[in-house]
């Protein structure tokens, strides 16, 4: 499938370094937020037995997710099985195994952005929701971050930190 998608120029704009480390930051703000739902307790009463269980759950599915995201930029940014390994605490063989179904299905994702539903109508992307629309993620990011980070004195403390991508019309064109 090679049709164009709506977001194309906007991810055109950034190196798949840049949009893995928008996923991952994406990704994060959701364990942050996740997180911060278990802190008040003045809902407790509102909460089912085994409430707060499902939540602290939900908890270690977004930080595996998390995690794998992380481990698709280190692998974006050039780190290697062995250099991600050590973090982890198992052998690079290990870490290979365990997460090279994600780095393959990120780089798949760029040649096949998304799939058809079942109507045939309606786009789903294969990318995560940060990496294909990357302008509405840098600014929900931005703005989370903003709201959330303490002494961080940039507009945009999460966009302005991005690789770009070199447009053709960036590059200095040489004559001969």
């Amino acid at each position: 499938m090679t049709e164009t998608t709506p977001y194309d120029a906007d991810r055109a704009r950034f190196t798949r370094q840049a949009l893995a480390r928008l996923v991952l930051c994406d990704h994060a703000a959701d364990v942050a937020d996740g997180a911060a739902g278990l802190v008040a307790t003045g809902n407790d009463s509102d909460t089912g037995p085994g409430g707060r269980v499902s939540q602290a759950f939900q908890l270690i599915e977004l930080a595996e997710r998390t995690l794998a995201s992380a481990v698709i930029y280190e692998r974006e940014r050039g780190s290697s099985w062995t250099e991600i390994a050590q973090y982890l605490g198992i052998s690079a063989a290990e870490a290979e195994e365990r997460f090279a179904p994600n780095t393959d299905d990120w780089k798949t994702a760029f040649d096949v952005p998304y799939r058809l539903d079942d109507t045939g109508r309606k786009r789903i992307p294969h990318l995560p929701t940060a990496a294909y629309d990357p302008a509405w993620a840098c600014d929900r990011l931005d703005t989370w971050a903003g709201n959330r980070l303490i002494l961080v004195n940039d507009e945009r403390p999460v966009s302005s930190g991005l690789v770009t991508a070199v447009m053709e019309k960036d590059v200095p064109q040489v004559t001969p």
